[in-house]
């Protein structure tokens, strides 16, 4: 099975278990509209890829952490289109949650999902207990205070923004979560792949604000929001062309910090890969 089937098939298993019977229904709907269909979910793609890279001695508890950290994201997605914050109509080209379904079960279904996250690999880790509170712990950092998703969210509320914090805790700590739990549910040293997790996680960051500045969207989201909501954004700061050597810069770094391991050079080219993807096409040619 290659990742998007393992991803896929967790996240599936995971749902089934957060609408089981006695879920109500339009909880139950809601949370599958936040979920399906999903997107590029490189988040996953990446900690199974890191799992695989340290040999993917335990599967299943690698399978797990995926899924939670996409959950999480999915989570995060949520909240970020509510009224309170962004007041997105739309995302992934369907509308946002609160948009179908209102604006308290789009509080309940992120926060659902997070907890569906923290189940995911409590029960999925029943094999591998010694990895249960390992992972469980490097997730809720990525996700919690003061670096995490929600330190990232509440930037957004300070009067100034320290951006560099805001960007690793907003966009960095998830990838920080991402190959920390790939590597630890096989076996690996996740210290060792930190540096990549915040050269990914900023080139996203950047490919994102990128995205924004030339009107496209790689999430099917609203476009400028950006200057709409008043949030930072890199392009505004350094200008278009210092923003795409910024995201070659950071790709490149990604590409050099991968650690030693049996799946290295494999993972290296899977980084190459996904780079094309983040370069919004009408930027392509310059960026060459």
């Amino acid at each position: 099975m290659d990742f998007p089937e393992r991803i896929e098939a967790g996240m599936q298993r995971s749902l089934r278990y957060a609408t089981a019977n006695g879920c109500p229904p339009i909880l139950s709907k809601a949370l599958r509209h936040a979920v399906f269909p999903g997107g590029a979910r490189i988040r996953p793609r990446l900690s199974l890829a890191v799992a695989a890279a340290c040999g993917d001695s335990a599967p299943l508890a690698a399978d797990s952490a995926a899924v939670a950290i996409e959950l999480l994201h999915c989570a995060s997605l949520v909240h970020d289109d509510m009224p309170c914050f962004d007041n997105a109509m739309t995302r992934r080209g369907a509308p946002s949650v609160h948009a179908e379904f209102g604006e308290e079960i789009a509080l309940l279904v992120g926060d659902g999902l997070i907890i569906a996250a923290f189940e995911t690999v409590a029960r999925e880790t029943q094999t591998t207990p010694l990895l249960t509170a390992p992972m469980i712990a490097t997730i809720a950092k990525a996700v919690g205070s003061p670096y995490g998703l929600v330190a990232g969210q509440a930037w957004e509320s300070e009067p100034e923004i320290n951006i560099a914090a805001y960007h690793r805790a907003k966009t960095a700590s998830l990838f920080s979560g991402a190959v920390s739990t790939g590597a630890i549910a096989s076996g690996g040293n996740p210290q060792e792949w930190l540096v990549l997790a915040d050269a990914l996680g900023a080139a996203y960051q950047v490919a994102d604000d990128l995205y924004d500045a030339v009107g496209q969207s790689d999430a099917g989201k609203p476009i400028g929001q950006d200057s709409r909501n008043g949030k930072p954004n890199i392009v505004a700061s350094i200008g278009l062309d210092a923003s795409l050597v910024r995201l070659k810069c950071l790709v490149g770094e990604a590409v050099d910090s991968v650690p030693d391991c049996p799946g290295a050079e494999a993972f290296r080219s899977m980084i190459r890969n996904e780079a094309t993807r983040l370069m919004p096409k009408t930027l392509a040619t310059s960026a060459a």
